[in-house]
């Protein structure tokens, strides 16, 4: 299992009631899947002629997570198809699930402006990722 990507929550991530803004918990799937993609690909990906789009976010609020907190998220491999695949996501604090999601990607040539199939190095790639069913 690969490390988790390890959030440092913001004061401005805060909402009124002191907790994070439920807005902000996309931006903390983003960072994950930044960094997850890092770790499996590298920093030199061609995201251009071999990118991703999202069209698909899905987020379970259980518990709030709060300025002083340290959350932790761990990045699942849900569902893959020929174009597109799912990613699920835990949020814990002290091994606690805070909140849960998960996102579908299609892969995407941004200079043909079309949806493609997955590369096979990022199939393979993806396949290194812990499974979960959702």
């Amino acid at each position: 299992m690969m490390k988790p990507a390890r959030i440092q929550v913001r004061f401005a991530d805060l909402d009124v009631m002191g907790h994070v803004n439920n807005s902000v918990y996309l931006t903390y799937f983003e960072y994950a899947r930044v960094y997850y993609f890092n770790q499996l690909l590298g920093t030199q990906w061609d995201w251009r002629t071999s990118g991703v789009l999202l069209v698909k976010n899905v987020v379970e609020y259980n518990r709030p997570v709060l300025l002083n907190d340290t959350p932790e998220i761990y990045l699942y491999l849900a569902h893959v198809g020929t174009k597109s695949f799912e990613f699920y996501y835990e949020l814990k604090v002290n091994d606690e699930i805070c909140t849960t999601g998960s996102s579908v990607m299609v892969c995407f040539d941004s200079a043909t402006q079309r949806s493609i199939e997955i590369p096979e190095q990022m199939l393979k790639a993806l396949n290194l990722l812990d499974k979960k069913s959702v």
